[in-house]
């Protein structure tokens, strides 16, 4: 049963990684952000779907600000090809769609619609 629960991961188009659990410091969730981009590239993985959470006030959390902002930065350096945050990441969003239309295997994705300001979709 174990190897056919990997297999599943394995094939799965999109590699999830949580990095709020355990509620780390900014600069852990940051540090995990970049091992997770490097191994995912490493692995030639195209989709990360980042899990930071939204804070506990419910206005945004500190990781999720920080998370984003250096997503942003890599897009803007090439790093990434691009950064959906969760509020956009929905079939009405011209980026997400346009996405889907190349990858309709992410059409079954749970989180697609539900406008989660907890996770962030990278193109790596």
């Amino acid at each position: 049963m174990k190897s056919s629960r990997n297999a599943a991961l394995r094939d799965s188009p999109i590699r999830t990684v949580d990095l709020e659990s355990g509620k780390p410091l900014v600069r852990d969730a940051l540090s995990g952000l970049n091992r997770e981009l490097a191994a995912a590239k490493q692995q030639r993985c195209t989709i990360l779907k980042v899990i930071h959470g939204y804070g506990s006030s419910g206005v945004g959390g500190d990781i999720r600000i920080a998370i984003q902002k250096r997503l942003r930065e890599l897009q803007q350096q090439d790093q990434i090809r691009a950064c959906i945050f969760g509020e956009d990441w929905s079939r009405s969003d011209s980026r997400t769609w346009e996405l889907l239309k190349t990858r309709p295997e992410l059409k079954r994705d749970a989180d697609l619609g539900r406008a989660n300001r907890g996770i962030t979709m990278v193109l790596l």
